[in-house]
């Protein structure tokens, strides 16, 4: 017997799709910040219909926080260099190299946003401090299992990732590679 649903091609329609939507939505909070543009908005820009945006994320907020996620688990993959100050200095150039690249500010900006939006926001703040927890946490497992002594994840979020948010969200300097080392430093 044939099973009646299609078959799902991964990189297909529904992945463009997606694709063209986050790059509109990263676009317009670069160009006019959070709250300054609807699903219409998003939609005209990715060449798509607002149906589409709706049917699949259900919300603005709900999209703004796939965003988020999406750059997240796209863009801050957990390095393995084989010691945890090589592990922290690659994590630490790598959230540089994320926040500072060309939808780095507009996405910090929304993710930053989206937590002071009711409870939806509140969930995308969860949903992302899980996910960079469980990335860390796979990180610093790692070195506890070579026998090494890893910082908790809250320290790394602290000493590593904070003070670089801070800096590019109120323009408070460059990361530097050697801003960046020095923070891994300390922590260590």
């Amino acid at each position: 017997m044939n099973d009646p649903q299609p078959a799902r091609r991964p990189g297909g329609r529904s992945a463009r799709i997606r694709t063209a939507v986050h790059q509109a939505v990263t676009d317009l909070v670069g160009e006019r910040g959070y709250g300054g543009f609807t699903v219409g908005d998003v939609a005209a820009r990715a060449g798509v219909a607002d149906s589409s945006v709706y049917r699949r994320w259900g919300s603005l907020e709900n999209l703004l926080s796939d965003v988020t996620l999406a750059r997240l688990e796209e863009r801050s993959p957990m390095p393995d260099t084989g010691s945890l100050a090589g592990d922290l200095r690659a994590f630490a150039a790598n959230v540089a190299r994320e926040i500072t690249g060309p939808d780095g500010l507009a996405v910090l900006r929304l993710t930053v946003a989206l937590t002071g939006n009711g409870e939806q926001g509140l969930q995308a703040r969860d949903n992302f401090l899980a996910e960079r927890t469980r990335q860390l946490r796979s990180m610093l497992d790692r070195a506890a299992e070579r026998g090494e002594h890893p910082p908790d994840v809250l320290d790394v979020l602290d000493h590593i990732s904070s003070p670089m948010y801070i800096r590019v969200l109120f323009g408070a300097g460059p990361l530097t590679p050697e801003y960046v080392d020095g923070l891994v430093d300390r922590l260590l």
